[in-house]
This record gives structure tokens, sequence and C-alpha cells, in this order.
């Protein structure tokens, strides 16, 4: 990154009319409104710094790939708000990654006009935009008006308001500034106003500091990046605008696509999916619908510039809906079927694999409830789930991870998820999903509030269905498990922490359906047992209670003895079914 020589404001706009000086897709659209253009003009005029810019210079080649935009001239907070897209470049070009509202008041205030709506006006009502340009009352004294601090006065006026100006003022309109030339041309230019001696002198002064201002002083200072390395320049990007609202990496990204793509919306495609997904039920962000975009197209899973090529676009524009209801019907499973939901799916990378398989094999809404499609559940779900109770999975290395078993579905999951060929394809990665003892000690004592939780419970009982989605319960509730209580059934002060702390631990809890869990409230297990059994005979109570690792279920004074006793038992089926699968 170079300093360049300081040049002067006439200079950087004509450079702006050449399209020399252009705006990059990554760029946000032009935010001031017109007090900010009259402030930042009265800066320029009373010689504050306003900063240093920070340009881009792009190749021929590289200016190719990408679309580029041309600065707001005549702003129109209605028809005309947003920078026009300029036809494609075949040149070198410089662009603007630092500047572009200062720049963009140079071309408004000194070529161009501003419309913004009147109050109490109608949107639609074609004169609540009355087109302005920026005017400098010549007279004006520091100290008067609204803008104490103020020692030139700007402001944005429209032919009718200009009519309406008191004698006292002297407004020149500052575009005139291009082709005046200093000295005896302005005295010609004020002499039909018929200024007083003081006034004449003072207007003089303030035109003649204006057009310094514009055509003589070396105020407009840049650094230029050669590089071109796209993610370098990004990356730049983002620090140097670090002190407004936050841009990630994906903002950028999302620009580039925005830029690439030719028929659809890219950002409005992009929000969209987000707020579909989120009305499934799982919390998707652009992050997770960019990466999916890539990842069922089989393109480059890393963020990264190149991988948003224009071609690489082309190809995802074209794939656009299919990746879309790829991931609905991905997003439905994990939450109708799957009972996940956004606060514990803790890794939403691992549903990107399942998402390429189904854009793969085309399903439909078929897929989450059609007998025909059984395996390919279970099969899903067991991977699913092993992947997320399993430490270090879906952290470093994810886009290699992703990429390899993108590979693995193309060669083995022609007519089934290949959870096996996954598994075995993520341990020769360092990936494996098989459990130590010491792992298998650790889950057993997952804690109510580890997002692990459900997917173990899952793990643990996958013979659980639901429509109306799963409730992770105490089986002896929390308003039981009381210091109170636990005295009352004389547990000592030592065993009675001990209580307190495994009320939370994973040996207390278990998976009910929504409805079943309102059923049961704050009943004591052998309580809720008794009223849900009371119809059928002692067999179905015991079955449903084995079926659950339950065991005899006993009163307040036996929950320290059923604790220990159900913890062994989760740990022998945890290894009974890592064992089988």
């Amino acid at each position: 990154m170079t300093y360049q020589t300081p040049i002067t404001i006439l200079k950087t706009l004509e450079a702006i009319q050449r399209h020399d000086l252009v705006l990059p897709a990554i760029q946000r659209e032009f935010v001031w409104d017109h007090d900010q253009i009259c402030e930042f003009y009265d800066s320029l005029m009373q010689g504050y710094p306003f900063g240093t810019f920070l340009y881009w210079t792009v190749s021929e080649e590289t200016s190719q790939m990408f679309k580029w935009y041309d600065f707001v001239l005549h702003y129109h907070q209605k028809d005309r708000p947003h920078c026009p897209e300029l036809p494609k470049m075949y040149r070198p070009l410089t662009a603007v990654l630092d500047g572009q509202q200062r720049l963009t008041a140079f071309n408004i205030g000194l070529s161009g006009s501003a419309a913004w709506k009147l109050p109490r006006l109608w949107w639609d009502n074609p004169d609540a935009f009355p087109q302005r340009f920026l005017y400098l009352d010549l007279l004006h004294e520091p100290g008067e008006g609204a803008r104490e601090e103020v020692r030139y006065w700007f402001e944005f006026l429209s032919e009718k308001e200009l009519r309406r100006t008191d004698a006292s003022e002297c407004w020149f309109k500052v575009a005139d500034i291009l082709k005046m030339q200093s000295g005896y041309p302005m005295l010609e230019w004020l002499k039909p106003k018929n200024l007083l001696g003081d006034q004449e002198v003072r207007a003089f002064k303030t035109l003649e500091t204006l057009h310094k201002v514009v055509h003589t002083n070396l105020i407009v200072t840049r650094y230029e990046e050669e590089s071109q390395e796209i993610d370098k320049v990004l990356q730049i990007f983002i620090r140097t605008n670090s002190g407004g609202t936050f841009l990630s990496y994906s903002d950028l990204l999302l620009s580039v696509a925005v830029a690439q793509f030719d028929e659809l919306d890219a950002r409005q495609e992009v929000y969209g999916l987000v707020d579909e997904l989120q009305k499934v039920g799982l919390s998707l962000d652009k992050d997770f619908v960019l990466k999916a975009g890539l990842m069922l197209s089989s393109l480059p899973v890393a963020f990264k510039v190149d991988n948003f090529s224009r071609p690489n676009m082309m190809r995802l524009e074209k794939n656009w809906e299919q990746v879309r209801q790829a991931l609905v019907l991905t997003a439905k499973l994990a939450t109708k079927v799957f009972g996940f939901n956004r606060d514990n799916l803790r890794a939403r990378n691992a549903l990107l694999p399942i998402a390429y398989y189904i854009y793969k094999r085309g399903f439909g809404d078929e897929l989450l409830t059609h007998s025909s499609h059984e395996d390919d559940r279970k099969n899903i779900k067991v991977w699913l789930i092993r992947t997320l109770i399993k430490s270090g999975i879906w952290g470093s290395g994810v886009d290699t991870l992703l990429s390899a078993l993108r590979e693995a579905i193309d060669k083995h999951g022609e007519s089934a998820f290949p959870s096996e060929a996954l598994m075995r394809d993520m341990a020769t990665r360092g990936k494996s999903v098989s459990l130590e003892e010491e792992e298998i000690e650790a889950l057993a004592d997952l804690r109510y509030s580890d997002s692990r939780v459900f997917p173990m419970l899952s793990f643990l009982f996958p013979f659980m269905q639901s429509i109306n989605g799963f409730h992770v319960d105490h089986i002896f509730p929390r308003a039981k498990v009381t210091r109170r209580n636990l005295r009352t059934a004389d547990y000592s002060d030592e065993t009675i922490e001990t209580c307190l702390e495994k009320v939370n631990g994973l040996a207390n809890l278990q998976l009910l359906n929504a409805q079943e869990n309102q059923e049961k409230g704050d009943k004591l297990p052998v309580a809720w047992l008794d009223e849900k059994f009371r119809e059928d005979s002692g067999v179905a109570r015991h079955e449903y209670a084995n079926h659950r690792l339950l065991g005899d279920v006993p009163g307040l004074e036996g929950f320290e003895k059923f604790y220990e006793a159900r913890r062994e038992a989760l740990k022998e089926r945890i290894r009974t079914l890592v064992a089988a699968q």
C-alpha cells in the first residue's frame, strides 16, 4: 500500500466523471443526508482535515471479473437512491475502498442534485421530491442560524425555495464554481447583486475560498493498494470500515454474489431463504446459506472470493431453486422428524452433508414420512447425532471435512444415505465418532444446560417419535428436589448437596413429547406413572419404565440410588449402541 501525492477536489471529480474512479459491489449505498453534506462542505471551507481515502488499483484482467458501480450524481430518495451499475469494464481502473460517502458528496454538491422527501407529503405525490442543488450563502455571518458552529452556510434549495430567500442572503450555486475563474469573473458575478461595500468584500472572500478549496488546494490525500489478491483487498476493506456498522467477510462475499447474479437478486434470495429456515425452526443465517450454496453446487466450500467468481455464481444461480428446496427439506427433517430446534442444534454445518444428499437424490416432502424412506431417515439421524455428541467434529478444518463428505456421498450415496462410509472417511481424517471409555463417562455426566443433552438422549432412545416436538424433562422435577424436601426425606447435609447437583445430570433427564411433558408437570415420577398407567396393567408400566431405563422408580427418598443405577444403565446402553453401529 503506497501513499499518493495529494490532488485537488476538481481532479478527483474529473476521475469520477471519466469512470476512472468507481465503486466495487462490496460498498454500501450512499447514506448521508443533506445536513451531513452541508456540514462536510463547511469543514472543507474551514480547512479541517477530512480523512485519507483508500483506493484499490485494479488491473485490466481483474476489472473484467466483477461488476462496478458509479457514484450517485442526481440523488432521488424514491426513484434513484442506488449507485448505478456501470457497463462491463475492460480496462484498468481505481476502486474506492474507503471514502464513498465523502466522494459522493463531492459529486452531488459540485455536479449533481438531490431530492429528499418533503415532510407531511405522501410518497406518491409528484411534488414530494423537489430537485435541489447545493448553494452557499456568501453573506452568512458565523454564529447565525440553527447551526451556530457553522462558519460557511451551505444548503440544498429547489427553485421555489431559492425564490423565497431573504434579501439579506446571497446564494451561490456551488456547481458554478467549476467553470468560474478566480478574481475578476467573481466580481462580475457579484456586481448585479448590488451588495454594500462590506457585504461585497465578505461575499468575494467566501467565493474565493470556495474556488481555492475546489481548484487549488491539494487536500485529497489517499493510499492506494495495488495487490490483485482479492481476499487481501477485502480484509483491508473490513478493517478500514470497522468504525461503523460491522461488516463481516460473508457480507462482502454476498455483495460479490449480488454483482455476479444475472436474473435473480442474490441478496433477496439469500435473506428470503434465511427467513424461511427461521420459520421452520432453525437459526440458520446467511453464512450457512452461502456455504450451503457452494456445497450443494459442487463448488469449493471455503469462503474465498475466488470461489465466488462469475462462472461459479452462474452455476449457483442456475441451481438456486433446487438448493433452496433441499435446504428447506433438510430443516424440516431436522425439526419435524428428529426434534431439533434453534436451541439444541449445536453444529449447523452438520446439516450440510444431509442437504447435499437430499439435493443429489432430488427428494421431496415424501422423505419426511413415507415408509419407503424409513431406512434413510434412520441412517441420517444416527450419523447426525453421532457427529453432534462427539466433541471436535465440527470445529477446525470444517471446509476440508465438508468437501471430503461430499465426495463420499458422490461415491456411495446413489441409493441410500451412506452413514457408515461417511464415518469411515471421517475416521481417516482424525474425525472419528467412536467413543472411548473416558468419553462415555463424560457423556453420562452431561448437564441439563449442555447442548449435547438432546442429541445424547436421542441417541440413547432412538425409538422416540413425536410430531409435536420433544422436551428434555427432569424425571425427578427440580421443584421437588429441593433442600427442604430432601431434609424432610432424611437426607444428610452432605448428601443433600450431592442430590442438588445430580438433579440436572443426564441420569435424571428424559425425552417427552410436548403433550406428555405438559401432563407430567411437577409430579414425582412414581405419581406420574401411577396416573399414566392407571387404566393399564402393571406389565405395560414395567415395559415403559424398562424401555427408558427407569427401573423401579422410587419416591424422593430413593432419588440418589435411582440416579446412580440409571447412570450405569445409560453408560451400558451407550457402549452397546456404539458397538452396534
